[in-house]
């Protein structure tokens, strides 16, 4: 009986840790098909790593880390073949939920270097800080500053920015905005429906302030490790065409 009842024991703590994950890499490739000029690709790769193992449990995949508050750190690059130039650019960051509070801080910093064909490289620092709150299970209002400092100016600007997942009927939503307070208003909003734990659709909105560009994407997992996500960026004289592969352990 007290064999039966360890074996037992066993087998529930083992399926209560079964879809936990610790980290995750990802690749990407985007293609950048202009109106009046030769078609642009590039690739990137990136990289999170979260402090404790994430607990899938009954939400949605895609929203597993943020649901579970998992601070991590995380790592990405990408590069970009243009006609007349090469884009590289790097960043690392952190998120961190204050352990026993519903308080919320992160931080990142980048940099992007583009090499023009005869001419001198162009080198961004850019760097983000935010402090935000989660008022109730699901909804994170964050506020914080974002800047760059180039080789010819530097600016540094206000930013708000809420993301909210929840149910609605019988399925899972998230909705997220976000704004920048600088000279002229930038502005983004997105919102993802998922038909279940493992397939989200999802539409979003961006306007820098001089252009704007509309975005549809969608996203599936195949298990709970592998993923496979795709996107496209309708902007006024260019569309962006976007796809990402992740694994998760």
């Amino acid at each position: 009986m007290l064999k039966q009842l360890a074996l037992a024991t066993a087998l529930i703590a083992s399926l209560g840790t079964a879809h936990a994950y610790q980290a995750e890499i990802g690749g990407s490739l985007s293609v950048i098909d202009p109106d009046h000029a030769d078609t642009s690709t590039g690739f990137a790769l990136d990289g999170t790593f979260y402090f404790n193992p994430v607990q899938v449990k009954d939400s949605p995949l895609n929203e597993a880390a943020f649901l579970d508050r998992a601070s991590n750190v995380n790592a990405a690059i990408s590069y970009m073949d243009f006609d007349v130039a090469e884009s590289t650019t790097f960043g690392i960051g952190v998120e961190y939920f204050v352990p026993n509070t519903d308080f919320y801080v992160s931080a990142g910093i980048g940099q992007t270097t583009v090499e023009f064909d005869g001419l001198e490289d162009f080198d961004t620092t850019s760097y983000t800080a935010e402090v935000g709150y989660l008022p109730v299970s699901g909804l994170l209002i964050a506020a914080g500053i974002v800047g760059f400092d180039s080789d010819e100016a530097d600016d540094t600007d206000a930013t708000l920015r809420a993301k909210y997942v929840t149910q609605i009927g019988a399925y899972d939503m998230n909705f997220e905005g976000g704004v920048v307070f600088a000279d002229e208003e930038a502005f983004a909003l997105g919102t993802d429906l998922y038909l279940d734990k493992t397939f989200s659709v999802g539409l979003g909105y961006t306007d820098d302030g001089e252009d704007d560009s509309f975005q549809i994407r969608a996203k599936k997992f195949f298990n709970q490790q592998v993923s496979l996500e795709g996107s496209i960026d309708f902007e006024e004289n260019v569309n962006v065409f976007g796809l990402r592969a992740a694994y998760r352990f």
